[in-house]
């Protein structure tokens, strides 16, 4: 009996985490709305919506998920769009940041999805890896290498940290190499970690 009310309890528990609050705004990378079948490219140092795109000099774009190039399907893990990192044939360390209200020494979930075309002889190289900073400190690396030669797959990611302040920057940066042209990030969750 005993062991089945802890059960219970922790049913009830990844239950509240599962529907808890989004702290990420856009999460999806769905505004602004961009043409069907094209992408947006914004520079280090401009805003889109509740992002800012930082790291080195260069781009990421919020990309349609019915863009096609080199006869590769380029479709979004969630939503009608998704952000590629490497930003229009920019392939460096920048990438996209959102500061959010957290509570100092609560523990919160990140998820997120990485999203990769296995491209070897082309410009879209084999893996996606996207770097993860907490307050400009490096959390974890994100590395996918799986998918199809035709279409972009997604993986998703898991990492948790505490917070120390009441407002905290979440970072994602592009890891992948100046040759890769692609490397997805989609579907960006932050939820308080169940107690």
């Amino acid at each position: 009996m005993l062991a089945r009310a802890a059960a219970l309890t922790a049913l009830a528990a990844t239950a509240m985490s599962v529907h808890a609050t989004n702290l990420i705004k856009d999460g999806g990378f769905e505004t602004p709305i961009v043409p069907a079948g094209g992408f947006t490219k914004f520079i280090t140092g401009e805003v889109f919506g509740p992002w800012t795109v930082v790291g080195v000099p260069g781009d990421v774009a919020i990309v349609s998920t019915t863009f096609v190039q080199n006869g590769i399907a380029f479709k979004a893990k969630a939503g009608k769009q998704w952000l590629d990192m490497t930003g229009f044939l920019s392939d460096r360390a920048t990438g996209v940041a959102q500061t959010v209200k957290t509570v100092p020494g609560q523990s919160y979930v990140l998820t997120f999805s990485v999203g990769n075309v296995v491209d070897p002889t082309n410009v879209f190289g084999v893996e996606s890896s996207v770097d993860v900073q907490i307050d400009g400190v490096p959390l974890t690396r994100a590395t996918y290498s799986g998918g199809v030669n035709n279409e972009l797959r997604w993986q998703r990611f898991s990492t948790s940290f505490v917070a120390t302040a009441k407002r905290t920057t979440i970072a994602f940066i592009n890891a992948d190499p100046l040759n890769d042209n692609s490397n997805g990030l989609d579907a960006v969750t932050l939820t308080p970690a169940a107690e």
